[in-house]
């Protein structure tokens, strides 16, 4: 089964476009804005319809966004009609334009067409979204809007040890046996350094933290 992922502010566009493709057989991921859309792509989307007129963050800046992650085909769902606006989703990484109103059946078969002739290599990944923060795991790395942070390895070991367990606390003994091992030679207290580092660097580019202090406790992400 294939695995459908409609990102559209508009409730009649998403019961339309969900319904349809529930009935022919998709599983259907549903997102109202490009954070919700984010969140939807830890499911391995295999194809995503993409509106392009919303609020916040557009479909343009979100395709931009996730195509580094994503290889699976991308559809926009457009009322517009000039060229520039064309050009400008196909570079942002987009597959296909089908301008508002389309035909239902149509949409179906151009969706089941990119499926098929769908010729990407097919990598695993592993990436989370936190906002504007991604964490790609696959490639031990840490973005904010597509620009790396040079996080050095131990802070990046931290962050990839607390945000694959959002909400659970870690003491700081803990974090240390994990991140520098039980063998090594030194005091948790390092790690209070690091976690400040972590957040600076987070401020720095202009992102709150979501490593939390639970005071007698350790640290935790926050969800």
């Amino acid at each position: 089964m294939y695995r459908i992922l409609i990102v559209d502010d508009e409730n009649d566009v998403i019961c339309l476009l969900r319904d349809y493709f529930e009935i022919i057989g998709y599983e259907t991921l549903i997102a109202k804005d490009g954070k919700e859309a984010l969140q939807q792509l830890q499911k391995s989307p295999d194809v995503i319809l993409l509106d392009i007129n919303m609020p916040g963050m557009d479909g343009i800046a979100l395709c931009r966004e996730i195509r580094e992650y994503v290889s699976c085909p991308i559809l926009f769902l457009t009322a517009r009609v000039e060229d520039a606006d064309k050009i400008e989703g196909f570079a942002a990484g987009g597959d296909d334009y089908i301008v508002k109103p389309f035909s239902i059946d149509e949409l179906g078969a151009r969706v089941a067409a990119h499926l098929r002739r769908e010729q990407r290599s097919v990598k695993e990944t592993n990436v989370r979204f936190w906002g504007r923060l991604s964490i790609d795991y696959t490639a031990k790395k840490a973005c904010i809007e597509g620009k790396e942070l040079a996080f050095p390895k131990k802070e990046y070991e931290i962050v990839e040890l607390l945000s694959l367990h959002p909400g659970q606390v870690f003491d700081k003994e803990r974090i240390y046996e994990k991140v520098w091992g039980y063998d090594a030679q030194g005091d948790s207290s390092v790690v209070a350094e690091h976690v400040r580092r972590i957040r600076q660097r987070l401020r720095d580019e202009g992102e709150e933290s979501r490593i939390e202090t639970v005071w007698g406790m350790g640290y935790r992400w926050s969800r």
